[in-house]
């Protein structure tokens, strides 16, 4: 993509992005947004996440609280919107574009340890703020824009250094060369009217901290009214031409369609002074507006057969489905299943759905139904996908119920079992620091040639990796001998596995849903729907277990 920088310096644009009133408003998926537009004008975006926590990172976070834990190509485990970015964006990011507080803070204490401060008295101005500016202008370096998303809300404690650092950056830098834009909730009152004073309170708090808006954006169920925008621009000092509705959608990829019709592109470029590099309208990318308004043309149902009763603890998944259902013109509709409530109520959604996924996850808690649902989908020939903890299960199934072997687990369940198909690999047992036998990140996988593999991936294949336990090697020839095929390899892990006397039973060690985009579907996603779209509804011959 050309690098269009109209600074005096040729350094980058940053647009810096709060949020008010209440977390999760969509600050994230606002600012993805406007880079999506900003790359379609022809500039190269880049983003970052700021995480007020005090984690390092989020790889040790209960999904119920933070959501999934996105992994990037370089193994680190971050916030699940650095996925958002990725997705809008089509740019693979690094570790060094989530910053936490943890992350901070760890630095600057070995560096006061190792003497690098030379008995400076630490604080957090300058040293922290200092650490914040350096994290930014470096993840922004050779890019045109960087986006910059401070997770939380305007006044909450843990965001009082970041928010510091943003008001001395506007002081650091030439004024066309920071955006600060405020994201805020625009309720209705109860008589139907659009109600501005939390986003009043929300700006007032930011200006206390001596920051002053450049653009307010409006979360609203419908568009903001002329009269909105004329109360909220008078109340919070910025013109109403940089007052902007951000209403609720059915789908989030139409969200940069929204905020390209309200202007929000065009008033960024033009306050950036970046507006005469940009790409004539007419000749701006359209993919994006092709690719998301496509026509859907039927509906494939997909249980979805985990342990988080939370969307967010799978978005990457949602997010995948979705993104096949693009490229093959249907709507995907998800089934959610309870995996510790698939036995009761939740039984009659893996039999009506046309494909099952199993996921990944830690701990024992589910894998029995987990087990059952990889059993139901080989028996009744229903299209499966199994990912990283999904495909152990469907090996512990196989092992259990085609080569007889009673009580074969994965020792990370069942440390004593007596046939450990998953386990970890003798050159694990060397690790001491439980997390150094992490498989995390961007790792190659051998495809077999003549396989279904083959024809979803071709020779190989480069994916995501997070999981600590692999198909136990003992155990592989007795496996395959039984029909079972570990169709992709990496030397001595087995990374893909399938069945050839089936429509589409396919399981993977890797995540590939973490690098799935609009337009660029994953390929055993594309596959699963293929074979759900294709299928017959065959004759059931086992029920879902109890």
């Amino acid at each position: 993509m050309p690098t269009n920088s109209t600074s005096p310096d040729g350094g980058p644009k940053f647009v810096f992005v709060t949020g008010g009133v209440m977390s999760g408003l969509g600050k994230g998926i606002t600012a993805a947004s406007t880079g999506r537009l900003l790359e379609n004008a022809g500039f190269d975006v880049t983003a970052v996440k700021i995480d007020p926590y005090l984690n390092v990172d989020a790889g040790t976070m209960n999904p119920y609280q933070h959501g999934e834990v996105y992994v990037l190509n370089d193994g680190g485990e971050v916030d699940l919107d650095l996925g958002n970015y990725e997705r809008f964006l089509d740019e693979d990011m690094s570790f060094d574009q989530n910053i936490t507080t943890g992350k901070l803070y760890k630095n600057v204490i070995e560096k006061e340890r190792a003497g690098d401060y030379l008995g400076k008295t630490v604080q957090i101005i300058p040293h922290i703020t200092d650490d914040i500016k350096r994290r930014v202008r470096e993840a922004a370096a050779g890019h045109d824009v960087c986006l910059i998303e401070v997770g939380g809300t305007v006044g909450d404690i843990e965001g009082g250094p970041y928010y510091e650092a943003i008001r001395q950056f506007t002081h650091e830098e030439n004024e066309e060369d920071v955006l600060l834009a405020h994201v805020t909730l625009v309720p209705f009152s109860k008589n139907g009217e659009q109600k501005t004073k939390p986003t009043q309170h929300s700006v007032k708090e930011l200006r206390s901290i001596g920051l002053q808006p450049d653009v307010v954006v409006g979360r609203c169920e419908e568009k903001l009214d002329p009269d909105t925008k004329e109360k909220i621009a008078l109340f919070c000092d910025v013109p109403t031409e940089a007052v902007f509705s951000n209403p609720d959608v059915e789908d989030i990829y139409h969200v940069p369609l929204v905020v390209e019709e309200e202007g929000l592109d065009e008033h960024v470029m033009e306050r950036l002074e970046i507006e005469d590099a940009a790409q004539p309208a007419a000749e701006r990318a359209g993919w994006w507006r092709d690719v998301v308004t496509r026509e859907k043309s039927g509906t494939v149902k997909v249980a979805l057969v985990g342990k988080y009763a939370l969307e967010d603890a799978y978005l990457s998944i949602h997010e995948a489905l979705k993104h096949a259902g693009l490229e093959h013109g249907v709507e995907v509709e998800v089934l959610w299943v309870d995996a510790e409530e698939m036995a009761n109520t939740h039984q009659r959604r893996v039999r009506e759905a046309d494909a099952i996924v199993v996921p990944g996850g830690f701990g024992t808690r589910g894998t029995r139904e987990k087990i059952d649902a990889a059993r139901y989908a080989r028996e009744n020939e229903v299209p499966y996908l199994g990912l990283c903890l999904g495909f152990q299960m469907a090996v512990v199934e196989y092992a259990r119920n085609v080569l007889g072997l009673e009580g074969a687990h994965s020792t990370e369940m069942v440390p004593e079992t007596p046939h450990p198909v998953i386990g970890l690999l003798p050159e694990q047992y060397d690790v001491e620091d439980l997390g150094g036998t992490m498989r995390l990140g961007a790792h190659a996988t051998e495809i077999q040639p003549g396989t279904l593999a083959a024809e979803l991936y071709g020779e190989s294949c480069t994916e995501r990796h997070r999981h600590r336990y692999e198909v136990n090697p003992e155990y592989i020839d007795e496996l395959e001998a039984a029909g079972l095929s570990f169709s992709g390899r990496a030397n001595n892990r087995m990374e893909v596995l399938e069945l050839d006397d089936h429509p589409f039973f396919f399981g993977t060690q890797f995540h590939p849903e973490f690098r799935s985009r609009p337009g660029r579907a994953s390929p055993p996603f594309v596959g699963l729907l293929d074979a759900a779209i294709d299928r017959e509804e065959p004759t059931e011959t086992t029920e879902v277990e109890a």
